[in-house]
């Protein structure tokens, strides 16, 4: 979850000091959308912090958790958990896709995405659309387990707006990931419905997106009307999510939108056993069961008795 994705409210949005947020040796995350609770890590040390064209930049050394990326005071990536998001945004909607060729991230300048879709031999082309350079500098030299995705040669960066790129390419990609911040500030046009348009006409017939798709336990009121929304324009939504100790209540979910073929909720391919080996998260039977949710959420989202 890394990166700047479109323009749109960039440059007027000035988020937090990042480095303000580190308190007597620790750093503390309170973010917008999770009032009333907070995420601390101790710092062992600082080691970059600056603003870049568009948002607050911080890398810090943690005590437990590796090198930590955080984009306007909020943690993107730690290196002690960061596969159980990077394997599931990716695996969830490749898998589930019969022979992906062309591969489009949207946002992800940390690499750690690219890193999942290149496991998957078949794929002939991964684009990148980063807006914000720093976030590929910095993940390169302070999260080189991550950023070892740009290394592929299948894959080509682009620095620019993600929805201008898909306007210009269109019926072009089997899968979109877009791997996003959360909605404040210029990541907030990513939960909104144009912008899953723009998705619906960059995807080729039988494609999948897949979306970062905020918690269950925090934003059913932002998840449910943006489902609502879409569901017109694709031919199946759903919601699946992963664990993830330092995302806001220890949960993510991912919004799996496809055009003109139905639910991802069984893979169409798996991984071979050499692949498997490396993974640490994503299983075949963890894909279906991703899908499974708590009552409550099932409710919330999908508006079920």
């Amino acid at each position: 979850m890394a990166g700047t994705e479109t323009s749109g409210e960039a440059a007027a949005y000035e988020g937090v000091c990042g480095k303000d947020l580190v308190i007597d040796g620790w750093f503390h995350e309170r973010g917008q959308l999770w009032p009333g609770q907070a995420m601390s890590l101790k710092v062992n040390k600082v080691l970059t912090h600056y603003r870049s064209e568009y948002q607050d930049i911080l890398v810090f050394e943690s005590e437990k958790h590796g090198n930590v990326l955080v984009l306007d005071g909020v943690i993107q990536v730690t290196e002690r958990d960061e596969f159980s998001y990077q394997e599931m945004i990716a695996h969830i909607p490749l898998y589930a896709h019969p022979n992906p060729k062309k591969v489009l991230v949207i946002g992800g300048g940390d690499g750690g995405v690219l890193r999942e879709i290149a496991r998957h031999d078949g794929v002939e082309e991964i684009v990148i659309c980063e807006l914000d350079q720093g976030v590929i500098d910095s993940s390169k030299k302070y999260l080189p387990s991550l950023a070892v995705g740009y290394d592929d040669p299948r894959v080509t960066v682009k620095i620019m707006d993600g929805a201008k790129f898909m306007e210009e390419n269109q019926d072009a990609f089997d899968v979109i990931i877009t791997d996003s911040s959360d909605p404040i500030g210029p990541a907030s046009v990513l939960f909104e419905t144009p912008f899953y348009n723009a998705m619906h006409k960059s995807l080729r017939e039988g494609g999948i997106v897949s979306t970062q798709g905020e918690c269950m336990w925090l934003h059913v009121d932002l998840i449910r009307p943006l489902i609502r929304s879409i569901s017109s324009t694709f031919t199946d939504v759903g919601y699946a999510y992963t664990t993830i100790p330092t995302y806001p209540s220890g949960q993510i979910g991912f919004i799996l939108a496809t055009k003109g073929r139905g639910s991802c909720k069984v893979p169409a391919r798996q991984p071979s056993d050499k692949v498997q080996k490396e993974l640490r998260y994503y299983t075949p039977e963890l894909h279906t069961a991703s899908f499974v949710l708590p009552a409550f959420a099932k409710r919330a989202i999908f508006e079920e008795k």
